[in-house]
Protein backbone atom coordinates (compact mmCIF):
# COMPACT_ATOMS: atom_id res chain seq x y z
CA UNK A 1 0.00 0.00 0.00
CA UNK A 2 1.38 3.42 -0.97
CA UNK A 3 2.14 5.60 2.04
CA UNK A 4 -0.37 8.24 0.98
CA UNK A 5 -3.15 5.61 1.10
CA UNK A 6 -2.22 4.65 4.67
CA UNK A 7 -2.05 8.31 5.63
CA UNK A 8 -5.44 8.95 4.02
CA UNK A 9 -7.14 6.20 6.03
CA UNK A 10 -5.59 7.45 9.27
CA UNK A 11 -6.70 10.98 8.36
CA UNK A 12 -10.29 9.84 7.69
CA UNK A 13 -10.48 8.13 11.07
CA UNK A 14 -8.92 11.12 12.81
CA UNK A 15 -11.47 13.45 11.17
CA UNK A 16 -14.34 11.04 12.02
CA UNK A 17 -15.13 10.87 8.31
CA UNK A 18 -14.70 7.10 8.60
CA UNK A 19 -16.63 5.53 11.49
CA UNK A 20 -17.16 1.99 12.69
CA UNK A 21 -20.36 0.51 14.10
CA UNK A 22 -23.68 -0.54 12.58
CA UNK A 23 -25.09 1.64 9.82
CA UNK A 24 -27.87 1.07 7.30
CA UNK A 25 -27.09 2.16 3.74
CA UNK A 26 -29.57 3.54 1.22
CA UNK A 27 -29.70 0.06 -0.34
CA UNK A 28 -30.88 -1.37 2.99
CA UNK A 29 -27.64 -3.19 3.79
CA UNK A 30 -26.29 -3.09 7.35
CA UNK A 31 -22.65 -2.07 7.07
CA UNK A 32 -19.96 -2.11 9.80
CA UNK A 33 -18.38 1.13 8.60
CA UNK A 34 -19.56 4.46 7.25
CA UNK A 35 -17.70 7.02 5.14
CA UNK A 36 -19.03 10.59 5.05
CA UNK A 37 -16.86 12.90 2.92
CA UNK A 38 -19.12 15.82 3.86
CA UNK A 39 -17.28 15.94 7.19
CA UNK A 40 -14.14 17.28 5.50
CA UNK A 41 -15.65 20.64 6.38
CA UNK A 42 -12.81 22.89 7.50
CA UNK A 43 -10.15 24.71 5.54
CA UNK A 44 -7.34 22.58 6.95
CA UNK A 45 -9.21 19.31 6.33
CA UNK A 46 -10.08 20.29 2.76
CA UNK A 47 -6.50 21.31 2.02
CA UNK A 48 -5.21 17.94 3.26
CA UNK A 49 -7.91 16.07 1.32
CA UNK A 50 -6.94 17.92 -1.86
CA UNK A 51 -3.32 16.84 -1.38
CA UNK A 52 -4.46 13.21 -1.28
CA UNK A 53 -6.50 13.68 -4.46
CA UNK A 54 -3.45 15.17 -6.19
CA UNK A 55 -1.21 12.29 -5.08
CA UNK A 56 -3.73 9.67 -6.27
CA UNK A 57 -4.18 11.40 -9.63
CA UNK A 58 -0.45 11.70 -10.26
CA UNK A 59 0.28 8.16 -9.03
CA UNK A 60 -2.34 6.74 -11.42
CA UNK A 61 -0.51 7.92 -14.52
CA UNK A 62 -3.85 8.55 -16.26
CA UNK A 63 -3.37 11.20 -18.98
CA UNK A 64 -5.71 14.20 -18.63
CA UNK A 65 -5.90 17.85 -19.63
CA UNK A 66 -8.32 19.33 -17.09
CA UNK A 67 -10.61 18.59 -14.12
CA UNK A 68 -14.40 18.63 -13.89
CA UNK A 69 -16.46 18.70 -10.68
CA UNK A 70 -20.09 17.54 -10.85
CA UNK A 71 -22.39 19.81 -8.84
CA UNK A 72 -22.55 19.98 -5.93
CA UNK A 73 -19.92 18.00 -3.99
CA UNK A 74 -17.57 17.78 -6.95
CA UNK A 75 -17.31 21.56 -7.25
CA UNK A 76 -15.12 22.16 -4.21
CA UNK A 77 -13.25 18.88 -4.76
CA UNK A 78 -12.25 19.75 -8.33
CA UNK A 79 -11.26 23.31 -7.38
CA UNK A 80 -9.17 22.23 -4.39
CA UNK A 81 -7.60 19.31 -6.30
CA UNK A 82 -6.58 21.74 -9.07
CA UNK A 83 -4.83 23.91 -6.48
CA UNK A 84 -3.08 20.89 -4.95
CA UNK A 85 -1.94 19.72 -8.39
CA UNK A 86 -0.57 23.19 -9.10
CA UNK A 87 1.50 22.95 -5.91
CA UNK A 88 2.84 19.63 -7.22
CA UNK A 89 3.91 21.36 -10.45
CA UNK A 90 0.93 20.33 -12.59
CA UNK A 91 -1.18 23.39 -13.39
CA UNK A 92 -4.44 22.38 -15.10
CA UNK A 93 -7.75 24.18 -15.72
CA UNK A 94 -10.98 23.09 -14.05
CA UNK A 95 -14.71 23.56 -14.54
CA UNK A 96 -17.98 22.57 -12.92
CA UNK A 97 -21.61 22.53 -13.95
CA UNK A 98 -24.68 24.42 -12.80
CA UNK A 99 -27.71 22.41 -11.69
CA UNK A 100 -29.91 24.89 -13.55
CA UNK A 101 -28.82 26.53 -16.80
CA UNK A 102 -28.32 30.29 -16.37
CA UNK A 103 -30.30 32.30 -18.93
CA UNK A 104 -28.82 35.75 -18.16
CA UNK A 105 -25.38 37.32 -17.70
CA UNK A 106 -22.75 34.99 -19.11
CA UNK A 107 -25.40 32.24 -19.28
CA UNK A 108 -24.74 28.58 -19.94
CA UNK A 109 -24.47 25.43 -17.85
CA UNK A 110 -20.76 25.65 -16.94
CA UNK A 111 -18.49 27.75 -14.75
CA UNK A 112 -14.72 27.75 -15.16
CA UNK A 113 -12.53 26.79 -18.07
CA UNK A 114 -14.08 25.59 -21.35
CA UNK A 115 -14.32 21.81 -21.48
CA UNK A 116 -11.66 20.57 -23.87
CA UNK A 117 -9.41 17.58 -24.39
CA UNK A 118 -9.32 14.75 -21.85
CA UNK A 119 -11.39 15.63 -18.79
CA UNK A 120 -10.89 13.95 -15.40
CA UNK A 121 -14.03 13.90 -13.25
CA UNK A 122 -13.48 14.55 -9.51
CA UNK A 123 -16.10 13.37 -6.99
CA UNK A 124 -16.30 11.98 -3.46
CA UNK A 125 -17.73 8.47 -3.83
CA UNK A 126 -19.36 6.48 -6.58
CA UNK A 127 -22.55 4.72 -5.51
CA UNK A 128 -25.00 4.30 -8.38
CA UNK A 129 -22.83 5.98 -11.03
CA UNK A 130 -25.61 8.40 -12.01
CA UNK A 131 -23.57 11.56 -11.38
CA UNK A 132 -20.67 10.23 -13.46
CA UNK A 133 -22.90 9.36 -16.40
CA UNK A 134 -24.46 12.84 -16.26
CA UNK A 135 -20.98 14.41 -16.09
CA UNK A 136 -19.84 12.41 -19.12
CA UNK A 137 -22.92 13.57 -21.06
CA UNK A 138 -22.01 17.20 -20.29
CA UNK A 139 -18.36 16.69 -21.19
CA UNK A 140 -19.17 15.01 -24.50
CA UNK A 141 -21.83 17.60 -25.34
CA UNK A 142 -19.06 20.22 -25.20
CA UNK A 143 -16.84 18.24 -27.57
CA UNK A 144 -14.46 16.90 -24.94
CA UNK A 145 -13.89 13.34 -23.74
CA UNK A 146 -13.83 11.67 -20.33
CA UNK A 147 -10.33 10.71 -19.18
CA UNK A 148 -11.47 8.95 -16.02
CA UNK A 149 -12.99 9.47 -12.60
CA UNK A 150 -11.19 10.04 -9.31
CA UNK A 151 -12.95 9.38 -5.98
CA UNK A 152 -11.92 9.24 -2.35
CA UNK A 153 -12.89 5.67 -1.35
CA UNK A 154 -13.68 2.56 -3.38
CA UNK A 155 -16.02 0.46 -1.20
CA UNK A 156 -15.46 -2.50 -3.57
CA UNK A 157 -19.12 -3.39 -3.09
CA UNK A 158 -21.53 -4.97 -5.55
CA UNK A 159 -24.58 -3.14 -6.80
CA UNK A 160 -27.61 -5.10 -7.92
CA UNK A 161 -25.51 -7.47 -10.04
CA UNK A 162 -22.03 -8.96 -9.72
CA UNK A 163 -20.24 -5.69 -10.51
CA UNK A 164 -19.85 -2.54 -8.44
CA UNK A 165 -20.87 0.84 -9.85
CA UNK A 166 -17.15 1.51 -10.35
CA UNK A 167 -16.58 -1.63 -12.41
CA UNK A 168 -19.77 -0.87 -14.37
CA UNK A 169 -18.47 2.60 -15.26
CA UNK A 170 -15.08 1.19 -16.29
CA UNK A 171 -16.71 -1.53 -18.39
CA UNK A 172 -19.45 0.53 -20.05
CA UNK A 173 -17.64 3.85 -20.48
CA UNK A 174 -14.15 2.48 -21.08
CA UNK A 175 -12.52 4.89 -18.61
CA UNK A 176 -10.55 4.18 -15.42
CA UNK A 177 -11.80 4.97 -11.92
CA UNK A 178 -9.03 6.10 -9.57
CA UNK A 179 -9.51 6.01 -5.81
CA UNK A 180 -7.34 7.49 -3.08
CA UNK A 181 -7.92 4.28 -1.11
CA UNK A 182 -10.03 1.13 -1.32
CA UNK A 183 -11.70 -1.27 1.10
CA UNK A 184 -8.67 -3.54 0.75
CA UNK A 185 -6.43 -0.63 1.79
CA UNK A 186 -8.65 -0.02 4.82
CA UNK A 187 -8.52 -3.69 5.82
CA UNK A 188 -4.74 -3.71 5.39
CA UNK A 189 -4.45 -0.67 7.65
CA UNK A 190 -6.72 -2.21 10.32
CA UNK A 191 -4.86 -5.53 10.26
CA UNK A 192 -1.86 -4.28 12.21
CA UNK A 193 -3.89 -2.59 14.95
CA UNK A 194 -5.20 -4.74 17.80
CA UNK A 195 -7.76 -2.13 18.89
CA UNK A 196 -9.55 -2.52 15.56
CA UNK A 197 -9.57 -6.34 15.51
CA UNK A 198 -13.36 -6.63 15.85
CA UNK A 199 -13.92 -3.93 13.22
CA UNK A 200 -11.67 -5.79 10.79
CA UNK A 201 -13.57 -9.04 11.42
CA UNK A 202 -16.93 -7.33 10.78
CA UNK A 203 -15.67 -5.67 7.59
CA UNK A 204 -14.23 -8.96 6.32
CA UNK A 205 -17.60 -10.64 6.86
CA UNK A 206 -19.38 -7.79 5.09
CA UNK A 207 -16.99 -8.01 2.15
CA UNK A 208 -17.63 -11.74 1.93
CA UNK A 209 -21.36 -11.01 1.57
CA UNK A 210 -21.31 -7.96 -0.70
CA UNK A 211 -17.80 -7.64 -2.10
CA UNK A 212 -17.15 -7.31 -5.81
CA UNK A 213 -16.78 -10.56 -7.72
CA UNK A 214 -13.63 -10.14 -9.81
Amino acid sequence: MADFRKDFIAFCIEQKVLKFGRFVTKSGRTTPYFFNAGLFNSGAALERLAQFYAKAILASGVPFDMLFGPAYKGIVLAASAAMALAREGRNVPFAFNRKEVKDHGEGGDLIGAPLAGRVLIVDDVLTAGTAVREALDIIEAHGASGAGVVISLDRMERGQGDLSAIREIEKRQGIPVISIASLDDLMGWLKGRAEFRQNLKAIAEYKELYGVVK
